[in-house]
């Protein structure tokens, strides 16, 4: 079901977005607006990333094979970590070496009115698409913090929308508040300040995923509060003495590897091993439903 979600939600956003791109860059031509040019740069940027998001989602649902045992889960990961990178390169260099060159020669922005009406248009269909991902993401982060559910979540692809979104809406009004200064005024200037500030922003939304998602590509382990239930899971099983080294890495935003050591107690017949075993994995999957590869590691005196 989180899969699915997070699916609808990349192909709302592709789809809103490949609209937004080709208003922006006809009425930037038409306009000459850099702020303007700046978001049209953004909404091609975002929809090459929502692209390789559905890809990426595509890829991960493999089957393992014998060159990729456990699945292609990381996919998701390392085409999340590839949109950080064209975000910064295809939406934030553009509009910052944009924003400067208006600043140096600043150039009359010509019937303004269909910039703002583009603007207007293009931040409902931000808007529209942001609530989509923010209620997926709501029902993932239950009741933590949403800084703290951007840290701590395995759905990147959620969360790509999610920022990418939110820096849109932000990029528009940074866009209307230059094109606005700029006929206010009458000093073009404000307009590739706004296009600079779009990229300013973009960097900085490219610098927050990046970090996020190689995390999560180089390998994460599950949280220390599910590391700690797991524990206390496992002790409660009555043939198992103590736990040992616990290894957990998301292979996935829904597959866990888990492998840990336990030391059984003395005396156990072969079916009261075999018994436990299913018992510890039975409880590593009462707290970790995504755990689809256990390796459990026996420390007993048996061996």
């Amino acid at each position: 079901m989180a899969a699915n979600g997070s699916k609808t939600t990349v192909i709302a956003a592709l789809a809103g977005n490949g609209v937004i791109a080709v208003a922006k860059v006809t009425v930037a031509i038409m306009t000459g607006s850099a702020a303007m040019l700046s978001e049209g740069y953004h909404s091609i940027a975002d929809v090459g990333n929502q692209s390789l998001l559905l890809w990426g989602m595509g890829r991960a649902k493999e089957a393992p094979t014998t060159s990729h045992p456990f699945g292609q889960g990381k996919e998701i990961y390392f085409w999340s970590f590839m949109v950080a990178v064209m975000l910064f390169v295809g939406g934030s260099v553009l509009a910052v070496r944009h924003g400067i060159e208006a600043i140096r020669h600043p150039e009359e922005i010509t019937t303004p009115i269909i910039n703002f009406i583009v603007l207007g248009i293009a931040f409902v269909t931000e808007a529209a698409v942001f609530w989509i991902a923010l209620k997926h993401f709501n029902k993932e982060r239950g009741s933590r913090s949403v800084w703290r559910s951007v840290r701590v979540t395995k759905d990147t692809s959620t969360l790509v929308v999610l920022l990418e979104d939110s820096a849109a809406m932000l990029g528009l009004l940074l866009a209307f508040t230059g094109i606005g200064l700029s006929v206010l005024t009458g000093n073009p200037i404000w307009d590739g300040i706004g296009s600079l500030a779009i990229g300013v922003l973009l960097g900085v939304v490219a610098w927050v995923l990046a970090v996020e998602t190689k995390a999560l590509l180089i390998g994460e382990a599950a949280s220390r509060s599910d590391r700690a239930s797991m524990r206390l899971r496992i002790l409660s099983v009555p043939q198992v003495e103590s736990v040992g080294r616990l290894l957990t890495m998301h292979m996935g935003p829904e597959e866990i590897l888990v492998n840990i050591d336990v030391d059984l107690v003395d005396d156990l017949s072969d079916d009261d091993v075999e018994s436990a075993i299913d018992k510890v994995e039975a409880a590593i999957r009462e707290v970790l439903p995504e755990a689809n590869n256990i390796f459990v590691e026996l420390e007993s005196d048996r061996g």
